[in-house]
C-alpha cells in the first residue's frame, strides 16, 4: 500500500506548481459524486482555496439523485465550492439538431454528455480564469473508458496514476464520505449503466493484472482487447510531417 501521507503532500505540490505556472487564478472540475472527482476535489482544495466542483447532471436520474447527494457531501466537507448546472436540455437539442443531419448510434448519444461538460467547464474556466483538473483514474485510462474530447480533456490530472483499487484507499485514508467509497462506480451516461458491467470485467481484476501482472484468460482477453481498440485516445492526434 502507499503511504498517502507522503501522496498528499506530493500530490498537492504538484497541483500548486502547475497552477503557478499556468498562471491561473484557481482551479475547476467536473464534482460527479464518484470516487474519483471526490478525491481530485480534495486534492485541489487542500493546493488552491479558489477551487470551484461543478455536478451537471444530465438527464440520468442517478445524476439528480444519489449522484448530487454525494457531490455535495464531498464538497461540504472539504469546503469546495459548489455549482450544479443541469445539461438535460442542451442534450436534448443536441441530439436533435445533429438528428437532421445523420442517423446518430447510440455510442455517440451517450458520448454528448461528456462532451457537454467538457464545454462547461472549459467555458467557465475561461471565463474566471481557472485551470481545468482532470478526474480519470489509471484503471480507465488503461481500457479507454473515458470520452475522447470529454472527460479524457482537460489541463492537468493529479490521480491518473492511480488505479481505482488506489484511489479507494487513499480516500479512505482522506475520511472521504462511505458512499463515495462504496457505490457502484458509474459514469451515469444512462438509465441502470455501471463502469464494470458496461466494459464486462470487473475493476478488481484490471487492477491486478496493472499491478500485479495477474488475470484468468478471460478477463485477460477483455483487458487487452479493449485497451488496444482504445489506443487512439491515449495518444496525440496523427500530425503529417511528424
Amino acid at each position: 500500500m502507499r503511504d498517502y501521507k507522503k501522496e498528499t503532500a506530493s500530490r498537492v505540490a504538484f497541483i500548486k506548481e502547475v497552477l503557478r505556472d499556468s498562471g491561473a487564478k484557481g482551479i475547476i472540475y467536473g464534482n460527479s459524486g464518484g470516487k474519483d472527482s471526490a478525491l481530485v476535489g480534495i486534492l485541489c482544495k487542500k493546493a488552491c482555496v479558489d477551487t470551484v466542483g461543478v455536478m451537471m447532471p444530465c438527464q440520468s436520474k442517478r445524476n439528480f439523485g444519489e449522484d448530487m447527494d454525494d457531490a455535495c457531501a464531498v464538497a461540504n466537507q472539504y469546503g469546495v465550492e459548489c455549482r450544479a448546472i443541469d445539461l438535460s436540455e442542451l442534450k436534448v437539442l443536441a441530439v436533435k439538431l445533429y438528428g437532421e443531419y445523420t442517423e446518430l448510434s447510440e455510442a455517440a448519444i451517450a458520448n454528448i454528455a461528456p462532451r457537454l461538460r467538457m464545454l462547461t467547464l472549459y467555458t467557465l474556466a475561461a471565463s474566471e480564469n481557472r485551470i481545468v483538473a482532470g478526474t480519470g483514474n489509471r484503471s480507465e485510462g488503461y481500457m479507454g473508458y473515458f470520452t475522447k474530447w470529454g472527460d479524457g480533456a482537460f489541463d492537468f490530472n493529479p490521480i491518473a496514476d492511480l488505479t481505482v483499487t488506489e484511489i479507494y484507499e487513499f480516500l479512505e485514508y482522506l475520511g472521504a464520505p462511505e458512499n463515495i467509497r462504496t457505490k457502484a462506480p458509474s459514469a451515469g451516461l444512462f438509465e441502470g449503466q455501471t463502469d464494470e458491467k458496461e466494459m464486462g470485467v470487473s475493476y478488481a481484476a484490471i487492477d491486478n493484472y496493472l499491478l500485479n501482472g495477474i488475470a484468468d484468460d478471460k478477463d485477460l482477453a477483455i483487458i487487452e482487447r479493449l485497451h488496444n481498440r482504445s489506443e487512439h485516445k491515449r495518444c496525440m492526434p496523427s500530425i503529417y510531417g511528424d
